[in-house]
């Protein structure tokens, strides 16, 4: 089921989704976002203070504790013993560390038993884990370690852990790119790197290297600050701010909605319930034009000039409704006579198939589509003689109804030149003539004119700025049949026109056209052209002439698909029988 008009609606729903329900509805909801977008503004600001702080305490803590525990005993030494142990030992006894047997990991311990003396109490090991204990208060984990570049490992040095302390020379596998960064540390700037691991979870790592006499790295002294406590507090940090934000944002709202409903609401219901008592009265008959001028609408605003606007509206109407009216039969003569027009200029074209049903020496098709109501070309074909069918085919500059007018005037003179038994050329010749005696709208018409002796296929021709033919001879593909133009009829008084021969012999086609065809458009701008032309006349090899112009109208058809018709559409087709006993 669709959804309900509000004519559908009950009085209940109208109110439900009415334009105060919705502008009320709007509001909060605009607040809450406006809300919502202001706590997550203040959460990424306190968000990055917090954590920029926790870097910043972590890396003071490291740098604090390194002066400790090179003071505080020999922690180089103690790293030294560590990490040769640990280069010492094969892969396959690392790889103790990694086992989940505890049996595997004592024994993986045991290699470093040799340091007993140095990690039993009083040791340099215990002084550096109570030493590393003081610095524990501000931040989560404070350990030295050193990283093996050949493993990508960090082995333990010593843990301030109490509850479950890393032994020396335990290891775990490490980002390498965040080892290098520490390996490879200029002295630039706070040395910190942020990952997430599987039994830490995320973590903020700051250090500090720790050199021997010879300046080389021998451990680093590295802080870690839990990225969860950093998130506690933020969530903390919401939770007091969001309870704030709410409780403004729905005072807010509310005294915005009563505001709304008074200024916008209101008056737009006024507007519309006048509009509808509007139409009423113009149903029922009723003389009244105070429908909206009687509001009294002063809010000082669009709403108030809508309503002063729909009082002016109301008192002009009836005049435009007698101006439409007018309109509206005028435009409708217009189209009766332009429907009339198009009937008189298709008449005038040859319009019975087959036009000589008792010729069997030829056959031949044409047709005209116009682009608009009428159209500019036009196709013409006669018998000047027994012996002699005269073919037209021409296009008059411009489209619509003047370029019609000129198309007949050109028609019936070429026609009557013809009939006098002149040749192609005195044809255009002639009909030149007579157009420039008197063209005040300086209009023009391409025309090509071919006259075929039906006995023996000989056709001289001629052309006056018009597309060149295309023909067909038997058992070949069609081709352009390039021949010389003389320059447009009608544009230049004094022209002579000359004429050429062809011979057509049985089973020749000769393909007559206007540039709507290769001009046609498509929607992308691209025009149909010549090669597609003959690519869809090939298509129909020797089918009858009716089927050959139907499928070029179905190729440019499909070419444009969609897109207006830009300009007239006339072809012709002849096929050439010769003789018959």
């Amino acid at each position: 089921m669709g959804k309900k008009s509000v004519a559908q609606m009950s009085e209940r729903e109208k109110k439900r989704h009415s334009l105060a329900a919705k502008t009320v509805g709007r509001i909060i909801l605009s607040s809450f976002l406006l809300g919502a977008v202001a706590l997550l503004i203040g959460l990424l600001i306190y968000g990055s203070n917090l954590f920029r702080q926790s870097i910043d305490r972590a890396c003071k803590t490291a740098r604090l504790a390194v002066a400790s525990a090179t003071n505080a005993a020999d922690s180089i030494g103690l790293s030294k013993e560590i990490m040769g142990i640990y280069r010492g030992l094969t892969p396959e006894q690392r790889s103790l560390m990694e086992s989940d047997a505890e049996a595997d990991r004592e024994t993986y311990r045991g290699f470093y038993t040799v340091l007993d003396s140095v990690t039993r109490k009083g040791g340099a090991y215990d002084v550096l884990r109570h030493m590393l204990r003081g610095y524990k208060n501000d931040v989560d984990f404070v350990y030295l370690a050193m990283y093996d570049e050949e493993t990508s490992a960090m082995v333990y040095i010593a843990d301030s852990d109490q509850v479950d302390p890393l032994a020396p020379g335990e290891w775990e596998k490490v980002d390498r790119d965040k080892m290098m960064r520490f390996l490879n540390w200029d002295g630039e700037g706070d040395l910190y790197a942020i990952g997430n691991t599987e039994k830490y979870g995320w973590l903020c790592t700051a250090g500090c290297p720790i050199r021997d006499q010879d300046g080389e790295i021998c451990e680093f002294l590295l802080v870690d600050v839990s990225i969860g406590s950093v998130a506690a507090k933020l969530t903390q940090y919401a939770l007091q701010i969001g309870v704030a934000l709410l409780a403004a944002t729905v005072l807010i709202a509310w005294l915005m909605a009563r505001r709304m409903k008074r200024s916008v609401a209101e008056p737009i219901d006024a507007i519309a319930s006048a509009a509808v008592a509007y139409v009423q009265d113009k149903q029922s008959g009723a003389d009244n034009s105070d429908h909206f001028s009687s509001l009294g609408i002063h809010t000082g605003d669009e709403l108030e000039n809508l309503s002063r606007i729909m009082a002016g509206m109301e008192k002009s109407l009836a005049e435009h409704e007698k101006e439409i009216t007018r309109v509206t039969a005028e435009k409708e003569r217009i189209g009766t006579e332009m429907h009339l027009a198009a009937k008189i200029q298709s008449s005038m074209l040859p319009h019975v198939f087959p036009p000589f049903p008792d010729r069997h020496e030829f056959d031949l098709y044409a047709s005209m589509d116009p682009a608009k109501e009428v159209g500019g070309d036009f196709y013409d074909f006669f018998l000047i003689d027994d012996d002699h069918l005269c073919l037209v085919m021409a296009d008059v500059s411009g489209k619509g109804v003047p370029a019609a007018l000129f198309m007949m005037v050109s028609k019936v003179i070429l026609q009557s030149c013809a009939m006098l038994g002149r040749s192609a050329g005195e044809i255009l010749t002639k009909t030149n003539e007579a157009l420039c005696s008197d063209n005040q709208v300086q209009m023009f018409v391409t025309v090509w004119l071919g006259i075929l002796e039906i006995s023996t296929g000989k056709m001289k021709c001629a052309n006056a700025g018009h597309e060149y033919p295309a023909i067909k001879r038997a058992g070949c593909p069609y081709e352009l049949y390039k021949d010389r133009h003389g320059f447009v009829i009608g544009g230049m008084a004094g022209m002579k026109y000359k004429e050429y021969e062809m011979t057509l012999s049985p089973g020749d086609r000769l393909f007559l056209y206007t540039d709507g065809v290769p001009e046609a458009t498509s929607g992308e701008r691209e025009l149909f052209g010549t090669d597609r032309m003959l690519a869809a006349l090939n298509e129909t090899g020797d089918a009858p002439p009716q089927e050959v112009l139907r499928g070029v109208r179905r190729a440019v058809d499909g070419f444009v698909q969609d897109a207006e018709q830009f300009d007239d559409l006339t072809m012709l087709c002849l096929a050439y029988k010769g003789k018959t006993e």
